[in-house]
This record gives C-alpha cells, sequence and structure tokens, in this order.
C-alpha cells in the first residue's frame, strides 16, 4: 500500500467514523442516559466489532452477497426492523438519575455493539467502500489487514467523542421532560437513518 493510498484511506476512515451515523446517535443518547465510563463497552463493541466485519468481508463473506443477493434483502430488512426496535428503546429510555449516573435501562454491551455493526447500514457501506476502494489486488490480505487496524485505531477516539458530547448535555437534561424529548429526537434520527433503506423497498413495491 502506497503512502499516498494510506492517506487516503486515514481521512476516510476519519470522516466516515466522525460522522454522524446510528453508532454515533447511540453514543450521543448513552452518554447523556448513562454516562461515559458505562458507554465504554459500547464504544469497543463499536471500534474492534466493526475491525472483525472488515476482516469478514474483505476475506471472502462479502462474496456470499455477490453470490446470493436475497441474503443482503434478507439482512437489510432485518437491519430495519432490528434499528425501529433500537430507536423504540431510546425513546422510552428512563430520566437521568443524578445521583448514581444510571437510568432504567443499561447502556448496549460489547457483545451487542459488535453484532449490531452486521445489521448496521452505515457500517456495510463504509465496509464495502474501503475493501474495493483501498484494497491492493497485488498484496490483497495484507490490505485488507491494514484497512481493518486503520478502522479499529481511528474509530475508538472519534466515536468517543459523540459519548462525550452526550455526557456534556447531561446537566442541561436533567430535567425529566427534556431528556423525554432528546431521546424522541434520537430515536427519530436513528429512524431517519434508515430512509434510504425504506425509501429503496417503496420503490421496488411500485
Amino acid at each position: 500500500m502506497t503512502i499516498e493510498l494510506l492517506l487516503a484511506l486515514l481521512a476516510f476512515a476519519f470522516v466516515s467514523s466522525f460522522t454522524p451515523g446510528p453508532n454515533n446517535m447511540m453514543l450521543l443518547a448513552s452518554g447523556v442516559n448513562f454516562g461515559f465510563r458505562p458507554t465504554i463497552p459500547h464504544m469497543l463493541g463499536i471500534g474492534i466489532g466493526f475491525g472483525f466485519m472488515l476482516l469478514m468481508v474483505g476475506l471472502g463473506v462479502g462474496q456470499l452477497f455477490v453470490q446470493f443477493p436475497q441474503a443482503y434483502t434478507v439482512l437489510k430488512a432485518a437491519s430495519v426492523v432490528y434499528m425501529l426496535w433500537l430507536a423504540w428503546k431510546i425513546a422510552n429510555a428512563g430520566p437521568i438519575k443524578a445521583a448514581s449516573g444510571n437510568t432504567a435501562g443499561r447502556p448496549m454491551t460489547f457483545l451487542q455493539a459488535a453484532a449490531f455493526q452486521w445489521v448496521n447500514p452505515k457500517a456495510w457501506t463504509m465496509c464495502l467502500t474501503a475493501m474495493s476502494a483501498y484494497t491492493v489486488p497485488q498484496h490483497y490480505t495484507w490490505s485488507v489487514l491494514i484497512v481493518a487496524f486503520v478502522f479499529m485505531v481511528i474509530n475508538l477516539p472519534t466515536v468517543s467523542v459523540w459519548t462525550l458530547f452526550g455526557v456534556a448535555l447531561r446537566g442541561l437534561l436533567s430535567d425529566a421532560r427534556r431528556v423525554r424529548v432528546f431521546n424522541v429526537c434520537m430515536a427519530l434520527l436513528l429512524v431517519a437513518s434508515l430512509w434510504p433503506i425504506i425509501a429503496e423497498y417503496v420503490r421496488f413495491a411500485a
């Protein structure tokens, strides 16, 4: 991998990891509702889980969707259902308890966050783009490993910022009504992130 390609990969990993998406919306909500430390497993699950996803797709799993496009359709449908359920959970999260730092509920675990990457539409877009644009055919396996490593290194500090945004809002959202409005807004943004998939199904049905 050339220096120019590596720099381009670093830029893509940073921008795609930092821009709003389902992962970052959920981390923002988790920072508000649970605080930074309880959200650490969620953040690690995203970084390591997405790195593992990159490895699996780069080393062959992605070819299954080329041979069996119906499987990808089923995966997208499952992602819509699962993310709608997550949006409902976020919208109905309990109020912040300032004394304990906990809410009526619990943050996403490491394994839940890692598994979520496989039904996250933005993660699939990032993954397929990275594998097609930043791997080198002459040294394919090594370049897949480099892509996965770069994303894991860059992902954690970038997603941490979204959790810190949420923590910074805890004081402002200590009022139960305010946190309720915030959680509903986060849920709606999560649902909005599904619009490209929903629109595709609508066009297909028409």
